[in-house]
């Protein structure tokens, strides 16, 4: 997780040194970086809490999901080009205004984009999908990999359960549960046939 941030780092430094770089590119460079630094410390703090067991702070603010998706979208888009991974929405975030926390709910985010391309080695498409109920709207990623292997679906959640990475930590998916419990929502995965691998999480509406 902390190589993608730190790969757009380097080449929006290396972009914004050349010296044919306009002011233009300059200040679209700076952007790029401070957004980055501010994840990576999100990310850091994130996981010093989770191996300390200390409680995780959490700083709600009233947020449009639909304009927070496509933020979001728009500044990972870049890091999923670049591994032949196509990312499309099959139906609009809906305007729904949720209780978040925007920097920690980026990690859930971040990470499960991540997996999902450290499932297709070669390639392939990630499919985003928005449901709304009467309390909760469900967002579920699904790609075109190899799905969950059975063996650790069981454990997918625990720290330090980790399956097909040479360099898996385990503890990704253990902070994206502990973050979207801290939501008060839930997440889970599945497996469909004849498909890949899809996470789901629910956050509830604000009221």
């Amino acid at each position: 997780d902390f190589k993608n941030p730190l790969n757009v780092i380097g080449i929006a430094a290396d972009l914004a040194g050349m010296e044919t770089a306009t002011p233009q590119a300059r200040q679209l460079a700076r952007s790029r970086i401070r957004k980055q630094v501010d994840r990576l410390s999100t990310m850091v703090n994130e996981l010093l809490e989770f191996t300390r067991g200390t409680q995780s702070s959490l700083v709600l603010a009233e947020t449009d999901y639909r304009a927070y998706v496509h933020r979001l979208l728009e500044d990972l888009q870049p890091e999923l080009g670049e591994c032949s991974v196509i990312l499309e929405c099959e139906n609009e975030p809906p305007p729904v205004m949720l209780l978040l926390d925007p920097s920690r709910l980026v990690h859930v985010f971040t990470n499960l984009l991540n997996n999902a391309v450290d499932a297709m080695p070669n390639g392939g498409k990630v499919k985003l999908r928005f449901t709304v109920g009467a309390k909760e709207i469900v967002t579920e990623i699904e790609d075109t990999g190899q799905g969950v292997a059975p063996e650790i679906a069981p454990r997918l959640f625990e720290a330090f359960a980790t399956h097909g990475k040479a360099h898996g930590s385990g503890l990704g998916l253990s902070i994206c549960k502990r973050i979207i419990d801290d939501h008060h929502g839930r997440i889970e995965a599945r497996n469909e046939p004849g498909r890949g691998a899809v996470f789901a999480f629910a956050l509830p509406l604000a009221r």
